[in-house]
């Protein structure tokens, strides 16, 4: 990947979307980011720009306990629109449960990439990104 990634981070909690990005910051990783505080308004603001490659996040980091739309919530939405998309996005659920039943639940998604436990690890990020470079 040529150009600086998107990143979406969509998660309740401000002080951790606060720490990850600055995290990437402290790791060098070059990303815009785009937040949202819950799975609603990130899905309002990909719907609203369908048709905008570059507006369009290329990774969203989706949190699952989240107030109006959870994570699981967002991705049977998400799943709606996908076939409109004109790139492919990754996501990648980070949460704090520990819960058997939501990790298997979310590796059973075809949507998630992989499950974090919170807070993402520098190996996770790095991760991250040499999986978005080589695509």
């Amino acid at each position: 990947m040529s150009k600086t990634p998107k990143i979406c981070i969509i998660d309740d909690d401000y002080i951790y979307r606060y720490t990850v990005v600055k995290k990437m910051e402290n790791m060098r990783l070059d990303a815009k980011t785009l937040d949202f505080e819950d799975g609603e308004e990130a899905l309002n603001y990909i719907t609203d720009h369908l048709d905008s490659d570059t507006e369009l996040p290329d990774v969203i980091f989706l949190d699952i306990d989240m107030p109006v739309m959870d994570g699981f919530q967002f991705l049977k939405e998400f799943d709606k629109i996908r076939h409109q998309l004109k790139k492919k996005i990754s996501i990648y659920m980070i949460s704090s449960s520990l819960d058997p039943i939501d990790i298997d639940r979310a590796k059973r998604a075809n949507e998630i990439c992989d499950y974090f436990v919170k807070p993402i690890k520098t190996e996770q990020l790095e991760l991250v990104f040499t999986q978005l470079k080589a695509s």
